[in-house]
């Protein structure tokens, strides 16, 4: 995800959820105004390849094409489960950012059978050899802005004594792995990258030379015909990146194809879990790389819509889903 637009409606929400907090501690009884807790609902028994955006624009030419589709809501996410070229699917929108991204991943994971979690939509273009347009399925993501910012010593910076920094610094920022706990491990670990699946990178390799891109959308279009490119990395984190500065530094320091607001906490969420995770990123800008304004405005339409083609395609060409007892999963 791409857009900064609804941040002030991200912090309104913030206050008010903060203020309404001391009150929802209280015991009060249910009354017409404070509606009793809804019941918990069952989990959906029916494997599902699991399809996350972030944003509106991101899932509609998904959401359109699914077949049976039934929503229901979720902690405040929307959730739809339908089929999709004959495959059982969840789409949901997580909202922008980090935490978004991996509280609705989570969700998804707890109330439905979620066999593997895909992303689709846009990203700002790290590598200059990229141009808008292009769709990027990185074989990695990390976190590049979990991070210690460092204090100033002797005409530059040190972080603390003891501290891993793997990656050289910008400025007084230096990146570092994040501690990872997973179930059953004797230790927690530290880690950086988080890797897509080995076995869905190599179908979205063999389904990415039958995708036409789209090179117009609303009357304006790209300068040249975009392209997909599988492998490489992607970082994400909690802020909109367009400066020139900083995208020189992330493909320099990480050799990054994509940067946005996401992935890297799904693929972190996918790995806690041990669930196949792959995501689909269309560029939308080149994160301060424009040669004059940022484009997110004017292409995240034609950006999103390319990211869903690229899935929608590697959807249909997954092999047939079944139930554990081998029935086909076409609910």
């Amino acid at each position: 995800m791409r857009t900064g637009w609804t941040h002030g409606l991200g912090l309104a929400a913030a206050a008010l959820l903060a203020c309404a907090a001391p009150a929802a501690a209280r015991a009060v009884p249910p009354t017409d105004a404070q509606p009793a807790p809804a019941l918990a609902l069952a989990p959906d028994p029916v494997p599902r390849t699991a399809i996350l955006s972030a944003f509106d624009p991101e899932w509609q030419v998904l959401r359109a094409a699914l077949a049976d589709p039934a929503e229901r809501e979720i902690g405040g996410t929307r959730f739809v489960t339908g089929t999709l070229h004959g495959q059982p699917v969840l789409l949901f929108l997580s909202g922008m950012s980090m935490v978004n991204a991996a509280m609705a991943t989570q969700n998804a994971l707890d109330h439905f059978t979620v066999r593997r979690i895909l992303i689709s939509g846009i990203a700002g273009g790290v590598d200059p050899a990229l141009h808008v347009g292009d769709v990027v399925v990185p074989e990695r993501w990390g976190e590049y802005l979990e991070s210690i910012f460092a204090r100033a010593a002797g005409g530059g910076f040190a972080p603390p004594p003891g501290h891993e920094t793997p990656f050289p610094p910008y400025g007084m920022i230096y990146p570092r792995a994040v501690e990872v706990r997973r179930a059953g491990a004797a230790a927690p670990e530290r880690r950086f990258w988080f890797a897509a699946d080995p076995a869905l990178l190599a179908l979205a390799r063999r389904v990415a030379g039958a995708v036409r891109l789209e090179r117009c959308a609303a009357g304006r279009c790209l300068d040249r015909a975009p392209r997909i490119r599988v492998g490489g990395a992607g970082v994400s984190g909690p802020v909109f990146l367009d400066n020139a500065q900083v995208r020189a530094y992330a493909f320099r320091t990480f050799h990054a194809e994509a940067v946005d607001m996401e992935s890297a906490a799904v693929a972190h969420v996918a790995y806690v879990a041990g669930v196949p995770f792959i995501a689909f990123r269309s560029l939308s800008d080149l994160a301060g790389g424009d040669p004059r304004a940022n484009q997110a405005a004017t292409f995240f339409g034609l950006a999103s819509a390319n990211a869903a083609a690229v899935v929608d395609a590697f959807v249909a060409a997954l092999p047939p889903a079944t139930l554990p007892d081998g029935r086909p999963a076409d609910r």
